[in-house]
């Protein structure tokens, strides 16, 4: 036969992530596989995308979806056993997602009904099986249904149908081939999946071990505790003769940080104005523009200082020009040398009309070494919409660098701050700057209590606080917080504030 009479017969399967232009089939492909469940949405599929697109596999033939899968990465000792699909999928946008997690967990395989002797589930359990060996993940854990039960329920209870499925003397869809796939029973579960009919609500705990599974290899072993620790800087605006001891200055904060071994250095917002004490321009509009022209200068400096003294940096504040246009940018130098910028997004009346200065149009998540994270400066913590949305896409620790000229203008930075950690259960670290700049106009005065703030709840210091400056003096403190505790506290404690939000009811949309 000649190549294009061979070509006729041949059939293209390929297993791959799935991507934004995948979600009307994914739909699509539920409604036929699950016809009587709720499918995903638009916003669930976002969502796990942004938070752990590698665990997103579906099976191609021929330009059309015939299969897909979903997972999550989580610390299955968080949960009881006695979980339910909404808890252990955060309502199915998994928010929950753990990168140092030790297991994956499996939300959902479907096949397309008319490709089910293709062994489509067996490549999507193989794919899962290669992702969980490559990130070094201790086991597969799903709760599987048992769609054949509702047959058997006048007869036996759903451990007894279960053991008789492992004996073979009963042929269940889902939980025969979960066993054929290597998976083990470890219990039931009551109460899984309320729309479950065929399973009577009931689920199979199952479990799949990597075997090449290595301890602390590439990954944080799970631990009864994972410290983040954070170094705050007050930094002292005061009168300053060259760039080199605006940089011997910076150096020694850093050295301190380093010292103390902390996880974050943390910088206040235009900290980089202190330059403009030498550069001698009158004009608020021109100064700002020389003081753009440090931008290399400045990158320069933390970006090595990041990488010498082996801590992420949140820089503060730079201003820089891009296509004749100022922007308030916060910079991110993590200590593996990489660096993220995060533009100011709310413009305050005076940077406006002092300064010229634009506001910012994308709202960003940094991953680091220490889990994801958001910048926020100083005005931007004031809207809550933006705090919500960056919790909700993982972000755990939201940094907010900022400047203050008065009491007033510090406390609605500290209240609001401390109002999102309540809210978003995160951690919020402020940084401000202190001391007078009298040769710049409109930066000769300051007042700031930078602090690191907390949930204010039993796992957390009583008053939210885990560590605040004395008031308005050049200072540094250190501050600790566990994360694994965050964690654990954001699942089970008493008052769940981002959790038992109302999402039937309303929620947030970003722009892009």
């Amino acid at each position: 036969m000649t190549t294009d009479q061979i070509s006729q017969f041949e059939k293209k399967v390929i297993i791959r992530s799935i991507v934004r232009t995948d979600f009307d089939k994914i739909i699509e492909l539920q409604n036929i596989c699950f016809p009587n469940m709720q499918p995903w949405n638009i916003k669930q599929l976002e969502s796990h995308l942004r938070l752990f697109p590698e665990g997103q596999i579906c099976v191609e033939l021929d330009g059309d979806i015939i299969g897909s899968c979903s997972s999550l990465i989580v610390n299955f000792d968080d949960y009881l056993e006695q979980h339910t699909y909404q808890e252990i999928t955060d309502k199915g946008y998994i928010r929950n997602h753990n990168p140092r997690g030790e297991n994956l967990y499996g939300m959902e395989v479907m096949v397309h009904p008319s490709f089910r002797r293709m062994k489509i589930g067996r490549r999507l359990y193989e794919a899962r099986k290669r992702l969980a060996e490559t990130l070094n993940l201790k086991s597969i854990i799903v709760g599987g249904r048992i769609p054949g039960y509702h047959n058997f329920s006048d007869k036996m209870a759903p451990r007894e149908y279960a053991e008789e499925v492992l004996q073979q003397n009963i042929y269940d869809p889902v939980l025969t081939f979960q066993m054929m796939n290597g998976f083990t029973l470890k219990r039931i579960i009551t109460n899984y999946l309320s729309d479950d009919e065929d399973s009577m609500n009931y689920a199979a705990l199952l479990e799949w071990n990597n075997i090449e599974y290595k301890p602390n290899i590439n990954k944080t072993h799970y631990k009864m505790s994972f410290p983040v620790r954070f170094c705050v800087i007050q930094y002292m605006m005061k009168k300053i003769d060259s760039f080199e001891e605006f940089a011997t200055q910076c150096e020694h904060y850093v050295d301190v940080a380093s010292d103390y071994k902390s996880d974050f250095a943390v910088f206040p917002e235009n900290f980089t104005m202190q330059l403009l004490s030498f550069l001698e321009e009158r004009s608020p509009s021109l100064a700002i523009r020389k003081l753009s022209t440090f931008t290399e200068n400045y990158v320069a400096l933390f970006s090595e200082l990041a990488v010498n003294y082996n801590v992420n940096i949140v820089g503060g504040s730079h201003f820089v020009e891009q296509n004749n246009r100022i922007y308030n940018v916060a910079h991110l130098f993590r200590r593996d040398g990489t660096i993220e910028q995060q533009y100011k997004l709310h413009i305050s009346p005076n940077e406006r009309k002092w300064w010229g200065i634009n506001g910012g149009s994308k709202l960003e998540v940094f991953d680091t070494d220490c889990g994801k994270i958001s910048i926020q400066l100083s005005s931007d913590i004031e809207y809550p919409e933006i705090s919500r949305i960056v919790a909700e896409e993982g972000a755990q620790i939201i940094f907010v660098p900022f400047c203050a000229e008065d009491r007033q203008t510090f406390l609605r930075v500290k209240y609001c701050a401390q109002a999102r950690a309540v809210e978003n259960q995160v951690v919020v670290v402020t940084a401000g700057t202190v001391g007078n700049l009298t040769h710049v106009d409109n930066v000769d005065i300051q007042y700031a209590q930078s602090g690191v703030y907390t949930p204010a709840d039993f796992s957390f210091p009583r008053d939210g606080i885990a560590g605040e400056c004395s008031e308005n003096t050049e200072a540094v403190i250190m501050a600790e917080v566990d994360m694994e505790n965050l964690q654990r506290y954001r699942k089970s404690k008493d008052v769940l504030t981002f959790r038992d939000r109302r999402t039937d009811i309303y929620s947030l949309q970003i722009r892009s």
